[in-house]
C-alpha cells in the first residue's frame, strides 16, 4: 500500500512539473542580444548593451512586469540557442521569414525597413548580377541579407561574417566590394559615422517578403504560446500609450514602424 501511495505521489509530482514547465508565469524572462548591430544594438564606452532593440526589450519588459535579463549572442546562434532553452525569447532585429516559422514561432512586427547594398563612392558598381560578378559581398551570417545576396548574386563571392561590424571593417579596407544590409543599419550604424564617409548606398531598395519578411519581431520558442500571446499585447501596448513612439524619436526621424 504504501509503494502505490509512493507510486501515486510520484506521478502527481511529475504531472505538476510537467504542468509547470508548460505553463511558466513568465514573471521572469531571459532574452539574446545581439550588441554589434548599431542603432539597434551595440555596447557603449561603459560595456553595456544599448540600442532601439534593447529600450523596445526593456519597455516590453515593464508593460509584461517581468523581470528580464539580457543574454548576448552572436545572431547566427541565436535560433539554435533559443530552442536549446538558452533563453526564452530572441529581439535582435530578426526578420519574420517563413523559412524562420519553421523553427521558431514571432510576435507581431515591431518595426519594418529596407534592405539596401552600400559601396565606397566613385567606384562605378553596377549592382546587378551580371554587373556584380566577380565582386566580394559582405554580409552577416545567417541573416535574410545572406540569404538575399546568395540567391540574387550567384557570380559574387559572398563573405559572412558573424558581426556587422566586421563586414564595416573589412569594406573600409577594401577587401570587400559592396555590403548588403538593412537600410537604418547601414545609414545610421556606419554612413553617417566618421568611418563612412566616402561610402553611399547604390541601387534598389529591396523589400522582397520572401528573403525579408514582414519586419522583424520577438522570437520564440513554437511551444511558447502564452508568452507570444502577451508579448503581442505588450506591443499594441507601447504603441497606444505612446512609449513606442518616445523610444522610436531617439533614434530615427522617420516612422520606423512602417518602414515600407
Amino acid at each position: 500500500m504504501q509503494r502505490r501511495h509512493l507510486a501515486t505521489f510520484a506521478l502527481l509530482l511529475a504531472a505538476a512539473t510537467t504542468a509547470f514547465a508548460q505553463s511558466p508565469d513568465w514573471k521572469t524572462i531571459r532574452i539574446a542580444v545581439e550588441g554589434a548591430y548599431p542603432p539597434f544594438s551595440e555596447v557603449g564606452p561603459d560595456g553595456k548593451i544599448k540600442g532601439f532593440d534593447i529600450d523596445i526589450a526593456n519597455a516590453l519588459c515593464a508593460d509584461l512586469k517581468a523581470q528580464c535579463t539580457f543574454v548576448q549572442q552572436e545572431f547566427d546562434g541565436m535560433i539554435p540557442g533559443l530552442n536549446a532553452r538558452k533563453f526564452d525569447a530572441i529581439i535582435a532585429s530578426m526578420s519574420i521569414t517563413e523559412e524562420r516559422k519553421r523553427s521558431v514561432a514571432f510576435s507581431d512586427k515591431y518595426y519594418a525597413t529596407p534592405a539596401r547594398l552600400i559601396a565606397k563612392k566613385g567606384t562605378g558598381l553596377v549592382p546587378t548580377p551580371d554587373g556584380m560578378k566577380g565582386k566580394r559581398i559582405g554580409v552577416q551570417r545567417s541573416t535574410t541579407h545572406d540569404r538575399f545576396a546568395t540567391e540574387t548574386f550567384k557570380d559574387s563571392e559572398i563573405v559572412r561574417y558573424t558581426g556587422q561590424d566586421q563586414v564595416f571593417l573589412d569594406l573600409q579596407s577594401g577587401r570587400l566590394d559592396a555590403v548588403l544590409l538593412d537600410q537604418v543599419a547601414a545609414n545610421l550604424g556606419f554612413l553617417q559615422r566618421p568611418a563612412g564617409k566616402d561610402f553611399g548606398v547604390i541601387g534598389p531598395v529591396y523589400t522582397d517578403p520572401k528573403y525579408f519578411g514582414i519586419g522583424a519581431g520577438v522570437a520564440m520558442r513554437k511551444g511558447d504560446t502564452q508568452l507570444q500571446a502577451r508579448i503581442n499585447q505588450a506591443i499594441k501596448d507601447i504603441r497606444t500609450d505612446g512609449t513606442y513612439q518616445k523610444i522610436a524619436k531617439q533614434y530615427f526621424d522617420f516612422d520606423v514602424y512602417n518602414g515600407r
